[in-house]
């Protein structure tokens, strides 16, 4: 296929921009093909590279096009987001519309948009109003990403379009990702000591899913997009079927001076629509208890379930989610999301998460959502007082599961319900636009600790770099029964990888608003660090990466109101970092710290926690163990 990946353009009409500081530069070429590249801080990092589009009964578009009219300009303007990570986000960039035209028959009309922001570039395809209604069937669309040298990267090989997009993201080099791999997104990039890049897509709507295959015509390390099929179809097969106009997803380079600079970008939301719900005060974050099978021999039982209310309520978190089987055996022709198990008393169940102010969220598997009545179902939740629902195992990024999800979401906000959507495919900053989808899981979580050796201080250390960059994660930090790796053992009772303070770090650095905690009851019982969960929060004022490096060690700074937290996790290597507080405003802080000791080597569960007063420009030192971590909050005193 990579046949088709153009690295030549003759007789082109040539566009220049750079970004607001000047950093970013982009260099736009329209003739006998369709090509761009970019540099960052006067390096290229994205060599002359091709856009195309293959049709099932139409020739390829995209070569021998002509510029009808071109606009510049600059856009420069700060929002509010309802998911928060600051308080407000600003929406920066210079921006290019071309509209386009093929030269030869049959004439098709492209409109093209180019965005140069400081911390990266993004484009689309818009194909305007034509041909009337006819049904244009896209086979696959070849835009290329022609990297400069064989960088380091760091990537996920999903093995198929149908996929949980659970897994890790390997260090390797471009060279090594080959055409039988199925590359997912983000993929990230080490140009250089002082560049960094990540691949991915933004706004993904009415559009089958991007992932990445090697195009070694356009380029030595050159990589293309490979659109996931429509479901039931081959790798070759139909992939986009549409009638104009329509839009592609934007393509994103984000780019960054160090790997902590992607982590703060919010080019991801800046590039969706602004929130289309008009009142959004019931959309509301928070952690939550959970009574998943994953802690304990957890069953469906009513009295189980009042068992995690009150672990939420004594918590001081805002919810309780109940989790498979509350409607009996699911994914079987007699299940019905509407009818719960006869066990199981929902109006009494309600009532008691009511009384002990707290509220319950529900799971659901995907097929049993699909042939119910959706509008009626979120209906009879809405009227229980439900916060919102965890839907499971779809497992693809199709354009059909695509339009699924949003048609899932929309509906969702009409009866005042959060989303969380599991089995799923990477988010793409639509919670911008519908704020009720709180999360999604897409990723290697900490369940797998239950059946897996997977999740390891390096994977811990490498997903906020990585799967992180996309969007929030439903993780579900919070195992209590922390292990050095040498004494882990997967099973139950389900243990974790890491020390005490590492767990408690992950409620700081890992994005999800709707913050899910795994461990039982039990096991939070006058432990070290129940106090930091009651604490600590699933948004943010500020956030701010103090240091890192991909796979290594992280440091990260949240801000709520006044109240700072830090987070910091370090991979198998023992590490000491500084941290300079220079972040705090002036006057005095108490600082609450859990960090490891010598006697956390040999029992991880072991956190000290430590209560002293800071002040702006202190410096405090941290020792981690293998697999350790430090968490702290700070708030001013009066």
């Amino acid at each position: 296929m990579s046949i088709f990946c153009f690295s030549i353009t003759i007789k082109a009409e040539k566009f220049t921009f750079e970004s607001p500081d000047s950093k970013v530069k982009v260099e736009v070429n329209i003739g006998e093909s369709i090509e761009y590249s970019v540099t960052f801080n006067g390096v290229q990092i994205i060599k002359p590279s091709t856009l195309l589009f293959s049709y099932k009964q139409a020739p390829y578009l995209g070569t021998d096009m002509k510029v009808l009219d071109s606009e510049e300009y600059i856009f420069d303007k700060t929002w509010e987001p309802v998911l928060k990570r600051y308080e407000t986000i600003r929406d920066h960039y210079k921006n290019l519309e071309l509209q386009i035209i093929e030269e030869k028959f049959p004439g098709r009309k492209m409109n093209m948009e180019f965005r140069a922001y400081n911390d990266g570039i993004a484009f689309r395809v818009e194909f305007p109003e034509q041909h009337g209604d006819r049904k244009n069937v896209i086979m696959d669309e070849f835009t290329v990403f022609n990297l400069a040298e064989d960088y380091t990267c760091w990537s996920a090989d999903y093995g198929s379009y149908d996929t949980h997009q659970e897994t890790e993201f390997w260090k390797k080099n471009i060279s090594d990702i080959t055409d039988k791999m199925v590359t997912g997104l983000p993929v990230t990039f080490k140009v250089s000591d002082n560049c960094y890049a990540a691949i991915t897509e933004a706004d993904l709507e009415d559009y089958a899913g991007m992932y990445l295959k090697p195009c070694p015509k356009a380029g030595e390390y050159a990589l293309r997009s490979q659109l996931a099929p429509r479901h039931e179809q081959p790798e070759n097969g139909e992939k986009v079927i549409y009638q104009t106009p329509h839009k592609t997803p934007w393509r994103v380079i984000m780019l960054g001076e160090t790997p902590g600079d992607l982590v703060e970008s919010e080019i991801i939301q800046n590039l969706n629509d602004p929130c289309e719900i008009e009142d959004t005060s019931w959309i509301e974050p928070g952690l939550s208890a959970w009574d998943h099978w994953w802690s304990g021999e957890v069953k469906m039982e009513q009295s189980v379930i009042y068992e995690y209310i009150d672990l939420a309520s004594e918590m001081g978190w805002p919810f309780m989610l109940i989790d498979w089987q509350w409607y009996g055996q699911f994914d079987q022709p007699e299940a019905d999301i509407m009818k719960p198990a006869p066990q199981l008393n929902m109006a009494e169940i309600f009532d008691y998460a009511k009384s002990k102010n707290v509220k319950c969220w529900l799971w659901l598997y995907w097929t049993d959502v699909d042939k119910a009545d959706w509008d009626a179902a979120c209906a009879l939740y809405e009227s229980w007082g439900a916060a919102g629902v965890k839907i499971d195992f779809m497992a693809r990024d199709d354009q059909q599961m695509v339009n699924w999800y949003h048609r899932i979401v929309k509906t969702a906000a009409k009866h005042h319900l959060m989303v969380d959507f599991h089995g799923a495919y990477k988010p793409t900053g639509w919670r911008r636009t519908y704020p009720n989808l709180m999360t999604r899981e897409g990723v290697l979580g900490n369940e797998y600790n239950k059946w897996s050796l997977r999740i390891t201080p390096e994977h811990m250390c490498t997903l906020p770099f990585t799967r992180m960059l996309a969007g929030p994660m439903d993780y579900t930090p919070g195992g209590f029964l922390n292990r050095m790796s040498d004494k882990f053992m997967n099973g139950s009772p389900a243990n974790v990888q890491g020390s005490r303070a590492n767990t408690l770090a992950q409620f700081v650095i890992y994005d999800s608003p709707y913050l899910v905690a795994c461990d039982h009851p039990d096991n939070y019982k006058n432990e070290v660090g129940v106090e930091f969960l009651k604490k600590v929060k699933s948004v943010w004022d500020d956030t701010k990466v103090i240091n890192g490096e991909i796979g290594e060690y992280i440091t990260m700074i949240r801000r709520s109101g006044d109240t700072w937290f830090i987070g910091t996790m370090t991979n198998s290597k023992e590490r000491e970092l500084e941290i300079k507080l220079e972040f705090l405003p002036t006057g005095s802080y108490k600082m609450v710290s859990y960090s490891d000791t010598d006697k956390t080597l040999k029992d991880a569960e072991i956190a000290r926690k430590q209560e002293i007063t800071v002040k702006n420009g202190e410096t405090v030192k941290i020792r981690m163990v293998s697999g350790g971590g430090f968490a702290a909050w700070l708030e001013p005193l009066k």
